[in-house]
């Protein structure tokens, strides 16, 4: 609507008593080579482009700044993003705003982050991705390896999520997310959820939303639960949480990833022992769920947090 009116003050202004300053106004402005090139670009008559000399030149000085510009923040336009652009015909110039390239790759990221829902994690996450992560490290080599693969077949055939464990620090949550953030491009819906925060949660939902957030972590094309094993186990978080979520993704054949720092054999004894006692049988029966959705893989390195 701005642009619209600014537009027709220059129509209005354009009366003979006011052609000749405009005139002299145009003349002068494409005494400058590089603006005299743009404008002449322009599929439309000099009679034409000099009804719009100011508006042509803001264009042109927005357009140039677009050129040397290193990013968002970076930006020198009116709009922070977006470049005012000139479209002519025979009769009349228009100008828009056009998203720069900047632009559109932030709302790229914006988009494909609605892919990801996390819940208690670091915001970092949000943003991790496959080629920041670090490769210099050899005990890497297996979980990339792995990556690869399961970009290349998943949607093909049936995959399984990784168990991935191992010392503290050591960048477990990040590179799951990094390949969730990965599929999230691909329009593939992710939750990664803060497992012992998640569980503390929906206690406390009961008459609220319970079913939602259960459904939510249940139904999830790709899972994560991070720092499994962490949680202060009881038997209803074994047997009416993690039991029904994991039987459900492995009767759907739904990818489900998890962190921690035990392995396989001390998370079933974490999983053995509540408040109630102590039942090796049904902490076996998740371990065995877990082994269906997923691949246990050990990373062990130095703590990259900080």
């Amino acid at each position: 609507l701005v642009i619209a009116m600014r537009q027709a003050k220059e129509l209005f202004l354009w009366k003979p008593k006011n052609k000749i300053k405009l005139q002299d106004d145009y003349i002068k402005a494409i005494q400058d080579p590089e603006f005299k090139s743009f404008v002449l670009s322009l599929p439309t008559t000099e009679e034409i482009l000099m009804r719009y000399t100011h508006r042509l030149q803001e264009s042109f000085a927005e357009c140039k700044h677009c050129k040397h510009c290193e990013g968002l923040e970076m930006c020198k336009n009116k709009q922070v993003g977006y470049c005012l652009t000139p479209t002519a015909n025979e009769r009349m110039i228009s100008f828009s705003y056009d998203a720069c390239p900047y632009q559109v790759e932030k709302r790229k990221r914006e988009s494909y982050q609605e892919n990801v829902v996390m819940f208690e994690m670091p915001k970092a996450l949000k943003s991790a991705t496959l080629r920041n992560i670090y490769t210099d490290d050899k005990n890497r080599i297996e979980i990339i390896r792995y990556f690869k693969e399961f970009m290349n077949s998943y949607g093909t055939k049936p995959v399984k999520g990784l168990y991935l464990y191992g010392s503290f620090g050591s960048g477990k949550s990040y590179l799951i997310a990094s390949l969730l953030n990965e599929f999230a491009h691909r329009g593939v819906k992710s939750v990664i959820v803060y497992y012992p925060e998640f569980l503390r949660s929906l206690k406390e939902s009961f008459s609220d939303n319970y079913k939602e957030k259960f459904n939510l972590v249940c139904h999830a094309s790709l899972l994560l639960l991070d720092d499994i094993g962490a949680e202060n186990l009881t038997a209803w978080s074994r047997d009416e949480v993690l039991g029904p979520i994991l039987q459900y993704r492995m009767d759907e054949k739904l990818p489900t990833f998890f962190t921690s720092n035990l392995n396989l054999e001390e998370l079933e004894m974490h999983l053995s022992i509540s408040s109630s006692g102590v039942d090796k049988i049904k902490a076996r029966r998740i371990i065995e769920r877990i082994k269906e959705v997923s691949i246990p893989m050990k990373l062990e390195s130095k703590n990259r947090r900080g």
